[in-house]
């Protein structure tokens, strides 16, 4: 099977998708993308913006066409494992959730109706991270044995430890709160380090010396964490190396997080926490009483840096200084409460080569003609640049 996963709303999950398809979003273990590969053992494709093809390529001959911000469940890969050439499965409101046929003309398509789950605000990565971590914990485990834990840990309360080959885990204490934890790959989890409810630790990656760590969690590959973090998910290659609180937060790729920086995930009245909607250029109301940090990739913070509940950052921006930053910082940012200037590109270029070559990395060609597009695309948001204001609500 060769599967084309569309995108649906993609802009309503900036700045998380500026540089990605949906389906390319991480939630529970792995992403999107690679939970349906992994279910339906299909060859994956993405149909996405123009700028992101030379990076996420299109399968010409996909006969398979999956909403890419639908999440997999055995009733849907049933479904569609049983779908012929001209039919089609879509929820009570018409929302596509797959499609058999050689072309993307689906007017003659005949359609079944099924329930779903769909990725449709950042919000929902962090709301939704537990039952995928569950899930992706069962998909990846099935039929396997862990590794062994050793000794020098204790194991409190109820739920399932699994560790890859490689996995380091030395003097800490882990309770799965009736959920999961997952070790990855030649991750490790250092002395002292305290896990209560899920986690999913990618590979390479690493919780730092006396890491508090509260389900539901999600640090992907090469990320490195400290301190107190709660229901966040780190998407990859991702810091946040030292004491400071993150919580009910979703980061990008190449993200650094100063020592000591915080979020709040609650507002002082306990209100409904409000965030930045790219499409209405507006704040909306996200139905939360929780919710902290969305950071878009390669965006990064100082020491002592404070986010405001329901902070988003684009992608690409750098903020320090004193006080509060306002509660959308435009992607290319350079600076903080007191004020921006813009992040040109070749500053940026600069940073994220020095950044990826820690990890072994290099920016490519078609990594910096995407950040040429969006540096240009989204010029608009620099409300310096035009004597615009954004308030902060």
């Amino acid at each position: 099977m060769k599967v084309n996963l569309f995108d649906h709303n993609r802009e309503q999950l900036f700045p998380l998708t500026l540089t990605r398809p949906t389906a390319s979003l991480r939630v529970g273990i792995v992403t999107i993308a690679e939970k349906w590969e992994h279910e339906l053992r299909a060859e994956i494709g993405y149909r996405t913006a123009d700028y992101l093809t030379s990076l996420f390529p299109e399968l010409r001959d996909a006969d398979v066409h999956i909403n890419g911000s639908c999440l997999p469940t055995a009733d849907l890969v049933g479904l569609i494992r049983n779908l012929e050439n001209g039919q089609g499965i879509r929820t009570g409101n018409e929302t596509v959730v797959a499609v058999r046929s050689a072309t993307t003309d689906w007017s003659g398509i005949e359609w079944r109706t099924a329930d779903a789950t769909f990725i449709s605000y950042p919000e929902d990565l962090f709301t939704l991270n537990e039952q995928e971590l569950i899930a992706d914990y069962e998909r990846i485990t099935a039929g396997r044995t862990s590794a062994p834990l050793s000794d020098s840990n204790r194991v409190t309360g109820e739920g399932r430890i699994f560790l890859e080959s490689g996995a380091r885990v030395e003097g800490a204490v882990l309770n799965p709160n009736g959920g999961v934890i997952y070790v990855g790959k030649d991750a490790e989890i250092m002395e002292g380090s305290v896990v209560y409810g899920s986690l999913g630790l990618g590979e390479h990656a690493a919780l730092k010396l006396s890491s508090k760590i509260y389900g539901a969690t999600t640090l992907g590959p090469y990320c490195k964490v400290g301190g107190e973090v709660n229901n966040s998910i780190l998407q990859g290659f991702s810091n946040k190396g030292h004491d400071g609180f993150l919580g009910n937060s979703v980061l990008g790729e190449w993200c650094n997080i100063g020592a000591d920086s915080n979020n709040s995930n609650l507002k002082n009245n306990y209100a409904e926490v409000k965030l930045w909607d790219y499409t209405s250029g507006r704040f909306r109301n996200t139905g939360k009483q929780f919710c902290g940090l969305i950071m878009g990739d390669h965006s990064k913070c100082g020491i002592n840096t404070m986010f405001n509940t329901g902070t988003v950052v684009g992608v690409s921006s750098n903020i320090f200084g004193s006080g509060f930053p306002r509660n959308f910082v435009p992607s290319f940012a350079w600076g903080g409460a007191s004020g921006f200037t813009t992040y040109q590109l070749r500053q940026a270029f600069e940073t994220m080569n020095r950044v990826m070559n820690r990890r072994g990395k290099e920016l490519t060609e078609d990594d910096r003609k995407l950040y040429e597009h969006l540096f240009n695309e989204l010029a608009p948001n620099r409300f310096w640049e035009t004597n615009k204001s954004t308030s902060n609500v």
